[in-house]
């Protein structure tokens, strides 16, 4: 049996699609979020491993801090460019490996990537080459699929009818992410998960409708006070300590041993 994998023309063809920039759905901000609880990025070095429209890289640059996107996809860096010359700021965009980055050790201050690593069959090498990157007292942010999620039902029949996008993914828990992390040499500090705005439910409708030539709102608002009240229950589900057991990604951010370099 032919191992399914993720390929580089999986991700040309994607970010090829004829679709406009805001027409793609991104990650609701919650990597500059999430890192705003915690650090403040202003003079930062920081690299974005598979950086695609570079959305969360833009962010962060817009907050100070000199921001490297990488990316084996030619048409992602293009995309990635365009939000970069959209918002007015400055991203060293880069096309290269993830298993080779073209960067010497200890050389940023963050390393983060989302929706990455499930793409590898094999992730430990790719962790490692983050960890050679981040310098001591460093962070290292990983955001992946949740694994007790009817999204990866989904996506688990998609991959078998060899009609998932990506070609293959995986997914994890918060514990077995953890223990990935620790084998590379990072130890992990924080965790969070958060849930799909709008609903799984509501993406895929939408996906297939737009296939027939109809458009549906990216992100709809039919009842105002309802789409609040959920907002709410939504946000405190994410901070209570279940928050990384049910939502549909999960985050989690380690710290590379050793004195920190300023």
């Amino acid at each position: 049996m032919v191992e399914k994998t993720s390929e580089r023309r999986h991700w040309d063809d994607f970010w090829r699609r004829d679709r406009d920039l805001d027409e793609i759905y991104d990650n609701d901000g919650r990597i500059p979020e999430e890192l705003g609880k915690r650090m403040d990025v202003a003079g930062m070095t920081i690299m974005e491993v598979g950086a695609a429209t570079a959305r969360d890289s833009v962010t962060l640059a817009s907050r100070g801090a000199a921001v490297v996107a990488l990316d084996y996809s030619h048409e992602a860096l293009r995309l990635a460019r365009e939000a970069a010359e959209r918002a007015g700021v400055k991203l060293l965009l880069v096309c290269g490996d993830a298993l080779a980055l073209p960067f010497r050790e200890c050389t940023f201050h963050l390393v983060f990537h989302q929706g990455v690593l499930e793409h590898f069959h094999r992730p430990l090498p790719f962790l490692e080459e983050n960890a050679r990157v981040a310098r001591p007292g460093g962070t290292v942010l990983v955001d992946v699929p949740q694994t007790l999620h009817v999204y990866t039902l989904m996506k688990k029949l998609l991959i078998a009818l060899d009609a998932w996008f990506a070609g293959w993914e995986t997914q994890y828990t918060v514990g077995s992410l953890g223990r990935l992390l620790k084998k590379a040499g990072l130890e992990p500090r924080s965790s969070y998960g958060r849930f799909f705005s709008p609903s799984l439910f509501y993406r895929v409708l939408r996906e297939a409708l737009m296939k027939l030539g109809i458009k549906l709102p990216l992100r709809p608002v039919i009842l105002p006070p309802f789409h609040r009240f959920r907002a709410r229950i939504r946000k405190a589900a994410e901070a209570s300590p279940l928050g990384p057991g049910l939502g549909c990604v999960i985050g989690v951010l380690a710290e590379k041993p050793g004195k920190n370099l300023t």
